[in-house]
């Protein structure tokens, strides 16, 4: 099967060359041909050394790294529902609601960000790129369950458009494409990003009769009842209003985004990503560090109108998105910092400034979207003040010499 595919695809591609019948079509016909099969073509001169990990293999490998955290989100977005309307949730049943929940969401963002760039590669003449197949995952991912689909169509159309294309496509995008999108939905449409009604689904399916929740529902993230929580003491509750254990926040068994609830299947991804050398661990491991240091500090020097101080540091990266962001979001490759020092400082401060922002600003009880984007901007200076400072120490060793 596979040596037909190549021989057909060889015998065709004439026809998409200059000068063929399909020739407009050229860049679609590559990026279909090299997504399934390494480029046989090579350069005769004046090149640098190549592996076959190409950057198609290297996007793939990022959307494997996903999956762990996608299907436990696609179940506990059937698992939340279910509890919610006070149904005992089945395995099955509660992962194939999500599936078919989440899945809707997918192809709406892959079809509408992939649709552009396919536009866009026409009209500039140059190859597709493999970029949008991570934030294609990336996008429903980090937004509640009930984001409507034309949201997120036109969220994802406004990022890929003004994000990455004007600035020159893949590779050239000063800030992530995926967390611009959730950005765009958060001060566009806030009451679909936060509050109590947009993390827990509403739709009935299978046998969830009307749809009428327990009386004891309460759709808030952990998170979200930090915010609005009144007292010196604070008492994390589930849906039906149980008691939530620092267990249940690292397994992900709690209302939030689709894909950001599990620290433990978004570790397994990191792992994933670590091991086959794709994302950078200085990145995601200081960004973990400056996110405990921060929420020691936080202990140490509580908010008087704030209750995220509350928490426990191990709590705080445990909840909301901060793990995602530390593992997918952080470590982006294109918008992070490249020098090594500066990926500590980058990844320490992205970590720092999460729990800075959800602990003392109460208006954003999720922090870690603006904590990699403002450092997304700030990833070049990082890196030119690390070089300078090394090229000034390497001046003053070769003085010394002298």
């Amino acid at each position: 099967m596979k040596k037909a595919l190549k021989k057909y695809l060889d015998k065709v591609r004439p026809q998409f060359q200059p000068g063929g019948k399909l020739q407009k079509f050229r860049s679609v016909f590559d990026g279909f041909d090299t997504f399934l099969f390494t480029p046989n073509t090579t350069s005769r001169s004046g090149v640098h050394i190549h592996d076959s990990n190409d950057s198609k293999r290297t996007m793939i490998i990022v959307v494997l790294a996903l999956l762990p955290a996608l299907l436990f989100g696609m179940y506990n977005v059937g698992y939340q529902r279910y509890l919610s309307v006070g149904t005992t949730p089945e395995f099955f049943d509660s992962f194939l609601y999500g599936f078919l929940a989440v899945l809707p969401k997918i192809v709406v963002a892959y079809v509408v960000g992939l649709g552009i760039e396919f536009i866009s590669a026409q009209i500039r003449g140059h190859e597709i790129q493999e970029g949008f197949l991570v934030s294609g995952m990336l996008i429903p991912m980090i937004c509640p369950i009930e984001t409507p689909i034309w949201m997120i169509a036109v969220a994802t159309a406004f990022s890929v458009i003004f994000v990455k294309e004007v600035f020159g496509g893949t590779g050239m995008n000063i800030f992530n494409v995926a967390l611009m999108t959730r950005a765009f939905l958060f001060f566009a449409y806030p009451q679909k990003m936060s509050g109590d009604s947009v993390f827990v689904a509403s739709d009935s399916i299978f046998s969830l009769g009307a749809g009428q929740t327990v009386d004891a529902f309460s759709g808030a993230t952990p998170l979200g009842q930090v915010a609005t929580n009144v007292g010196s003491t604070l008492h994390l509750t589930g849906v039906t209003g149980s008691d939530l254990t620092l267990w249940d926040m690292f397994l992900g068994l709690i209302p939030g985004s689709i894909g950001e609830t599990s620290t433990l299947f978004i570790l397994l991804g990191g792992a994933v990503l670590l091991i086959t050398g794709v994302a950078s661990w200085r990145i995601m491991l200081s960004v973990f560090v400056g996110g405990l240091a921060m929420g020691y500090l936080a202990q140490a020097f509580p908010s008087a109108t704030y209750a995220g101080s509350l928490l426990t540091p191990v709590e705080q990266v445990c909840l909301g998105g901060f793990a995602f962001a530390a593992v997918f979001m952080a470590t982006d490759p294109v918008t992070a910092a490249h020098t090594n020092t500066g990926k500590y400082i980058y990844g320490f401060l992205v970590g720092a400034l999460a729990i800075l922002i959800r602990v003392y600003n109460s208006g954003y009880p999720e922090g870690a979207m603006l904590a990699v984007l403002l450092m997304n901007a700030f990833a070049p200076l990082i890196d030119y003040c690390v070089i300078e400072t090394n090229v000034r120490r390497r001046m003053r060793r070769a003085k010394n010499r002298q």
